[in-house]
């Protein structure tokens, strides 16, 4: 007589995205999310501008098209997404540098600062959080800022950088609520990473600033992200997993 087969089936493997891969945080995410430790996935896939397939977010295809090649990631994995982290962005660059006063708005900056941002994420949004599984514990992390919380305004200037962000903010609210409806258990969230020392915060990192190297930055996201219950979605939170005001 043999013994009896077991009552549920095994979990599937799980598997790791992050989106901006090509950036110092997201980098060091990929690294994280890779290695044996606290934070490491059974497999890790990473996206950026120069990867194959890579993203524009100007080209909503690309998007969608590399959507299709994640789904198809899983289905030959036989693994279920369940950490999607969209680490993305931009401050300064050659379309433009942050405002100090609205004499310095700009069309093009505005464009572009959006675009990253915010236009993009919410093209992710629309084409990769239907790839997250239906039961359990998942979690969708964009990267997000402080200085996107209306609440926290205090020093004004960088219009569009804290517009973008506070739209991001707003996106991810009315994502998640949706998300919720398709899994209870899922969280989607803005993360406060907190000031990386990366080419997008370099110029104005100003002395005694904290200012932590991304391996440590990507390390306190994850344990934040872990620390988070279904409570918690549509939350804007920091790297300490304190909830920053809108």
């Amino acid at each position: 007589m043999t013994d009896a087969a077991p009552s549920s089936t095994p979990a599937r493997p799980s598997l790791a995205l992050v989106m901006g891969a090509g950036g110092g945080l997201g980098a060091a995410l990929v690294q994280a999310l890779g290695a044996p430790g606290p934070h490491g996935m059974d497999s890790v896939l990473a996206l950026g501008r120069t990867t194959q397939p890579a993203i524009d977010y100007s080209d909503e295809a690309s998007i969608r098209n590399a959507a299709a090649w994640v789904a198809a990631q899983c289905a030959a994995q036989g693994a279920e997404l369940r950490l999607l982290l969209v680490a993305s962005g931009f401050l300064h660059g050659a379309e433009g540098q942050p405002e100090r006063s609205w004499s310095h708005l700009d069309a093009d900056y505005l464009r572009q600062v959006f675009l990253v941002n915010t236009i993009g994420p919410a093209l992710v949004m629309k084409h990769f959080l239907p790839l997250l599984p239906r039961q359990g514990r998942c979690v969708a992390g964009f990267v997000s800022a402080k200085v996107g919380s209306i609440g926290d305004n205090a020093l004004g200037g960088w219009y569009g950088y804290r517009a973008s962000k506070a739209a991001l903010n707003q996106l991810v609210k009315t994502a998640a609520i949706e998300l919720k409806r398709r899994n209870p258990q899922a969280l989607c969230v803005a993360i406060h990473p907190g000031t990386i020392d990366t080419t997008l915060s370099q110029p104005f990192a100003k002395t005694g600033l904290s200012v932590r190297p991304p391996a440590e930055a990507a390390a306190d996201l994850l344990g934040a992200l872990a620390g988070l219950n279904p409570a918690d979605s549509g939350a804007l939170v920091d790297y300490k997993g304190q909830t920053l005001p809108w």
